[in-house]
């Protein structure tokens, strides 16, 4: 149980003044995860944030997940505690790129993965997470060529298990390419029996020796269904503290210790607290952008 401090009964206080929800992604620090109302992946947060009662909605993440949460829940006041925690892959591909490369396969159609901006969104027919990427593809006629952003490694971890051929941006998540196969072998000469688990992110190589491929939630579940006492964890390390409060009686060890996103470590409580003072940072999507966006994440939903 987490103790009171003086700045969590300031957060508490305000937290119930401002009628707020805090959320907080999987990959957040420990102390920001057990401050949260809600602690998951960034779609279903931004999911929660549409069906809480809550006016405020503090997004402990990054920017992208924000402006998705805003999306979904227009009414609602969604603030981001620091206006710099972005994201690398959702900024290496602009809404202008995607329209050329649109120009240059105009029968294609673009399944978009939500690390992605609301204008990228918007340019977008179908978003997808790492745990429906495929369904998605697969739901795709399969006559229609297929563009698929920004990231090279979930696409092509989808192309292997939908078996078609996509058309790939060369996007990646810097933090999850900092993991690599030898990190994980030599994991598993250390602890023997230990399953492991990585994001669809990784590397290729990475996916190919691991036990289970999993979005963050898959992570979660796989670890927690399984009859394995050790786990080698391949993705963000912020989830290794949920994984253990979820399961006490078994271990897990980072992949790599450089799998630690900088942008998602900006959030702290501190910060918290005074972006419930001050009401900041507020984060908002234009509404035609916001209408636009919302089409190819209801399209997704549509399919499950």
């Amino acid at each position: 149980m987490m103790v009171e401090t003086d700045l969590i009964r300031k957060i508490n206080k305000l937290r119930k003044e401002r009628k707020a929800v805090i959320v907080a992604h999987n990959y957040q620090r420990p102390e920001v995860q057990d401050i949260a109302d809600y602690v998951g992946d960034s779609l279903e947060l931004a999911q929660i944030s549409a069906k809480t009662e809550a006016r405020v909605i503090v997004f402990c993440g990054v920017h992208f997940m924000a402006e998705t949460a805003s999306i979904i829940a227009p009414d609602k006041t969604i603030l981001i505690p620091d206006e710099n925690a972005g994201c690398p892959m959702a900024n290496m591909i602009t809404a202008k790129q995607l329209r050329e490369l649109k120009a240059k396969h105009p029968d294609a159609v673009v399944v978009t993965y939500v690390n992605s901006s609301a204008a990228v969104k918007a340019e977008s027919d179908y978003c997808c997470t790492s745990s429906n990427a495929v369904k998605v593809v697969n739901a795709i006629p399969k006559e229609k060529p297929i563009i698929f952003i920004p990231d090279q490694s979930l696409g092509g971890y989808t192309a292997v298990q939908s078996g078609r051929k996509l058309i790939l941006w060369s996007g990646y998540c810097p933090t999850h390419h900092r993991i690599m196969a030898k990190d994980i072998k030599a994991q598993k000469e250390k602890h023997p029996g230990a399953k492991g688990v990585v994001h669809p992110e990784c590397l290729e190589e990475v996916l190919n020796i691991a036990d289970k491929v999993a979005s963050t939630s898959g992570i979660l579940k796989y670890c927690k269904e399984s009859g394995a006492k050790e786990f080698i964890i391949g993705t963000e390390i912020g989830i290794i503290h949920r994984l253990k409060k979820e399961n006490p009686g078994k271990a897990f060890v980072a992949a790599s210790n450089l799998a630690d996103c900088p942008n998602m470590k900006l959030n702290t409580p501190e910060k918290i607290l005074w972006s419930l003072e001050d009401m900041a940072y507020r984060v908002t999507v234009s509404p035609d952008t916001a209408k636009k966006a919302m089409n190819s994440i209801r399209r997704m939903l549509e399919i499950g």
